[in-house]
């Protein structure tokens, strides 16, 4: 009988994990009482107002793409993913930026603007074979801009 490998987050608490295949992934941040700052990812202070007294929250699962760069070249060795790939920053409805790859077939599809949705994805494997997984950003839409 094959060991079933675990899906295991590349750092706790940045997203959650869906249970269902209709369960859309979230980012989990904190949003500040006091001042109404929403921070990603969570934070135990407010970098606005320092206010010590957080909730946290679920970014919306869409959001649309603020910047991005196409890297060419390996870098260090902390990423274990292929090369070429795109990185990025998405802004949510809750006026906070997530960082974080993007998902797509072809990097000429990438703009500023553009809707994307939030996937979790297989990043590596840790020494067991269990699949390490993490937020990406996946296009919605059509591919090229009419």
């Amino acid at each position: 009988m094959k060991e079933i490998k675990k899906r295991i987050p590349v750092k706790e608490g940045l997203f959650t994990m869906p249970s269902n295949p209709d369960e859309k992934p979230r980012l989990i941040a904190s949003e500040c009482p006091s001042c109404g700052e929403v921070l990603f990812p969570k934070r135990k202070m407010c970098a606005n107002c320092q206010e010590e007294k957080l909730r946290e929250i679920t970014l919306s699962p869409r959001g649309k793409i603020y910047s991005f760069s196409v890297v060419m070249q390996r870098p260090g060795r902390y990423y274990e993913g292929p090369v070429p790939y795109a990185f990025g920053w998405v802004e949510f409805p809750e006026k906070v930026r997530g960082e974080g790859l993007f998902v797509c077939d072809n990097f000429e599809d990438l703009r500023i603007g553009r809707e994307v949705e939030v996937v979790i994805e297989k990043l590596t494997e840790d020494q067991d074979g269990n699949e390490v997984v993490a937020h990406k950003f996946r296009l919605i839409g059509p591919s090229k801009e009419s």
